[in-house]
């Protein structure tokens, strides 16, 4: 029997290339591997040389400008010795899917020409994360109550009447919690389901991808050949259309089809700006919820659950050998939900940071304690206006929209709630007029100062004011309206 006699080097690169992808990897990230390294991209070591094989000069110039640095850094780091990094244009390699699942793995025809003739289906990638969050870890408020039961609906429903579910909100309220959530849960009450779930950056960078590797078809299968697909951050493909365009055809084939699309964004779809108006049109054809900032008992509920998390592995943590794992009193659940109220985010990293000093000084958590650790960030984020509120409010109050409010119509109604939402704006938060203008439609920052000072004028001497709302005639007073506008976004 013939044995094969490996020398030292031929076993030892593969474990120090294998070393070089998983620290390139923690350094910029799995998406960004996994789309220019692992999908387009071999690497090798020969001889004091880092050779990146690479599909098309396209590539190669984005890998050299954009992680030069990293790979010259990763690779120095893991053989401690420095390596000049090398381009060669190669064949292209078969590009795999994104964050994909497929909860049940298909078996092979026994017919070769059937199997080259059935569409490509999303396949699982075992090497990328499972989706993290859950329903179970959801807390239900009034805030995302219709969000929630929205989602329930598509989960139930195998052709739910909410075709696309497009949720929005601010920063940090729980909707990527919800996405994900759902995601988890279709899978597990349809288990054949072939689903997808990436974030519209990824969408935009494997279409780019796919472009320039000659791979659309693979590309548009890939996407399409889905019965869920859940987007993240869908607002990212403002101002790129030809992704838009790409990314209609791929909504039109699979809403033709009869599958779900669920997406999520910061804002409304009205309010994306440079958002081409088919898939505004489609977006608003479906289900759009908003998830507000939540509530005071919302947030309670939010600090509880966190709690029973945080203390045991924060304790744990800090203080391996401490048997004690306090509970976080009510009053100071109640002290850090009254005082931090923008997102979950923040929330949560207000929790963190009492119960992280606690665990320091091995100490109980009292309220005490609380109001020390918090003071400075208490102090920082309250109260907190973001200007979707604004926008909301004032596009309620004079009967129009927001999106009507940053066009640039000019009849009366929609000039004076203009004028109130810079002003408000002006006033509740940090933003230069520049910003606010830009913004509010690209308007000059001279707009917004004549604005404001139009606002200001009309308080002074509590000038009347008329617009035209959807019930008729309105008549009221600069004072009046200021006062019902700051007690609606101060909610």
């Amino acid at each position: 029997m013939q044995e094969t006699i490996m020398d030292e080097s031929s076993i030892a690169a593969p474990t120090t290339l294998d070393a070089i992808e998983q620290e390139l990897t923690r350094k910029i990230g799995s998406q960004k591997f996994r789309i220019w390294f692992k999908d387009s991209a071999s690497i090798t070591l020969d001889d004091g040389y880092l050779k990146i094989g690479v599909p098309n000069t396209f590539t190669a110039r984005w890998i050299e400008n954009h992680f030069l640095t990293e790979l010259q850094s990763v690779t120095e780091r893991v053989t401690g010795q420095r390596h000049k990094v090398t381009f060669s244009v190669t064949q292209p390699p078969t590009v795999n899917t994104p964050t994909t699942i497929s909860a049940a793995p298909r078996t092979k025809s026994a017919h070769p020409s059937q199997a080259t003739q059935r569409p490509a289906r999303p396949r699982h990638d075992a090497s990328q994360p499972r989706l993290r969050l859950t329903l179970d870890s959801f807390v239900i408020g009034q805030s995302n109550e219709l969000a929630y039961n929205a989602a329930q609906v598509v989960i139930r429903e195998q052709h739910s009447p909410f075709n696309p579910l497009f949720i929005h909100g601010g920063y940090g309220v729980g909707k990527t919690h919800l996405l994900q959530g759902a995601c988890n849960a279709i899978r597990q009450a349809r288990p054949n389901t072939q689903w997808m779930y990436l974030s519209a950056e990824d969408f935009a960078n494997h279409f780019v991808l796919a472009l320039k590797t000659k791979k659309l078809e693979a590309f548009r299968q890939r996407m399409r050949n889905t019965d869920l697909l859940a987007i993240d951050d869908i607002h990212f493909l403002a101002n790129k259309p030809s992704t838009q365009e790409e990314f209609l055809h791929t909504f039109n084939s699979i809403n033709l089809a009869g599958k779900q699309v669920i997406l999520v964004s910061d804002a409304a779809p009205k309010q994306i700006k440079q958002l081409s108006d088919k898939l505004v049109n489609r977006f608003v054809s479906g289900m759009v919820v908003k998830i507000d900032a939540p509530d005071f008992a919302t947030r309670c509920k939010i600090c509880e659950q966190c709690a029973r998390t945080m203390v045991p592995t924060t304790y744990k943590g800090m203080m391996p050998k401490t048997d004690k794992t306090p509970k976080v009193p009510e009053s100071v659940i109640h002290f850090i939900a009254q005082n931090v109220r923008s997102n979950v985010r923040e929330l949560e990293g207000a929790l963190l940071k009492v119960i992280a000093f606690s665990a320091l000084q091995n100490g109980p958590i009292t309220l005490a304690l609380a109001k020390e650790v918090l003071a400075d960030h208490v102090e920082r984020c309250d109260p907190v206006v973001h200007l979707s509120s604004i926008e909301s409010s004032v596009a309620e109050y004079f009967g129009t929209t927001p999106a009507i409010i940053h066009s640039a119509k000019k009849d009366k109604t929609v000039a004076m709630a203009r004028h109130f939402t810079m002003y408000l704006v002006r006033k509740h938060t940090k933003m230069s007029s520049s910003e606010i203008g830009r913004l509010m439609g690209n308007k000059n920052h001279a707009t917004v100062l004549v604005a404001c000072k139009k606002v200001e004028d009309m308080f002074k001497c509590d000038a009347e004011l008329h617009w035209q709302g959807p019930t008729g005639n309105r008549v009221s007073t600069t004072k009046t309206t200021l006062m019902a506008l700051e007690n609606s976004i101060s909610k």
